[in-house]
């Protein structure tokens, strides 16, 4: 006992204030359940069937379970801080599924949860933002994240929202994300014609030797569209349209694929370096850290309207090299990602890419 004061201090509690304690906190889980509003969705086959999403604001009983959930959040998910639960707008969905043992101390159990912000939109509108989203680590990998993305931009369709954003995503977060949205689109009517023009011409052109930037953007009207009709974000959905086009290509076409690569190339170039007409300023230099010497760099801008030529950094030949070096390795990158999120499209959505 001594030696458990020592390292636990003033945390460490008798074992009935702490069955107490437990017991207050798993009612709590069931009266905020109980009080919240379960949300309708359309199961799958691969969805759990016992699972409910319910969605309740975060004030009073919710608050105070946010709390108890928010250290981990901040343990499990790199990066993350609390949000200011007691600014207006705050909501919470809760994934949960009814306890399997009748003498469980609470009714659900609790596998995950998602912290959604409505922001004002000029001029009447609001913009639905994902602040957190966590699945208990005992229930990843079972598709309960998939469903609480689901909710959320059914919730946002059903109250027509302006769109749906989220708050720096994980690389698997927004893997499940794009993975999400493109089954979306595949079915989705008015992206048919432009995205078969863009994978036939990517089909009869040759972009090796092209002399200026190619680009694979939609037509400015259908990203309004789908931003209406479906409240994909306009960046999204320029994430989604690449992932479409690589997932109608022939993967064995290889002049296809360097098309396709061609043009990642060439907006990954503008993205950093400026568009085709020049840099605007911009100049990419190697700048070697103690994280890593080969691959790190920095961007550098010109200051308005001053004297561009008296700015520019002077590039050697091996600097060069090396920033073309970098620019591959970010779209091989960048190739790796699209690749994946399609492979996961293509196998979930067999019957939408026959139709």
């Amino acid at each position: 006992p001594v030696l458990q004061q020592n390292i636990f201090g003033e945390n460490l509690v008798e074992k009935d204030e702490f069955l107490e304690a437990f017991s207050k906190e798993c009612q709590c889980i069931s009266d905020v359940v109980t009080n919240g509003n379960s949300i309708k969705r359309d199961a799958s086959g691969e969805d759990d069937l016992s699972a409910e999403i319910v969605r309740v604001e975060l004030q009073g009983a919710a608050a105070y379970l946010y709390s108890r959930l928010v250290s981990l959040v901040l343990l499990l998910v790199e990066g993350s801080t609390p949000i200011d639960i007691t600014e207006h707008g705050w909501e919470m969905l809760l994934i949960v599924k009814k306890a399997e043992l009748e003498s469980s101390a609470s009714k659900f159990q609790l596998l995950g949860f998602a912290a959604v912000h409505h922001f004002y939109y000029y001029p009447e509108s609001t913009r639905l933002r994902i602040s957190q989203i966590l699945v208990l680590p005992p229930y990843q990998g079972e598709g309960h994240g998939r469903l609480l993305l689901e909710a959320i931009n059914s919730i946002a369709e059903s109250e027509n929202m302006y769109d749906v954003t989220i708050e720096d995503p994980s690389d698997y977060l927004q893997y499940v994300r794009s993975s999400i949205d493109c089954l979306r689109l595949l079915t989705f009517e008015p992206i048919k014609p432009a995205l078969g023009a863009m994978v036939l011409s990517l089909e009869q052109t040759n972009l090796s030797k092209r002399t200026r930037s190619s680009i694979m953007v939609p037509p400015s009207d259908l990203a309004e569209t789908v931003r209406q009709k479906l409240k994909i974000n306009k960046k999204q959905f320029l994430r989604c349209w690449e992932i479409l086009i690589y997932l109608h290509l022939d993967a064995e076409n290889l002049k296809c694929i360097d098309n396709f690569r061609a043009c990642i190339y060439d907006r990954t170039k503008g993205e950093l370096l400026g568009g085709a007409s020049g840099t605007n300023g911009k100049r990419l230099v190697q700048v070697p850290t103690s994280f890593d010497e080969d691959t790190s760099f920095a961007v550098f801008w010109t200051k308005e309207g001053g004297d561009e030529d008296n700015q520019t950094v002077q590039q050697q030949p091996e600097d060069l090299a090396t920033q073309e070096e970098q620019l591959n390795e970010l779209v091989d990158n960048q190739m790796e990602e699209i690749a994946e999120v399609a492979k996961n499209v293509a196998s979930r959505g067999k019957d939408k890419l026959a139709a």
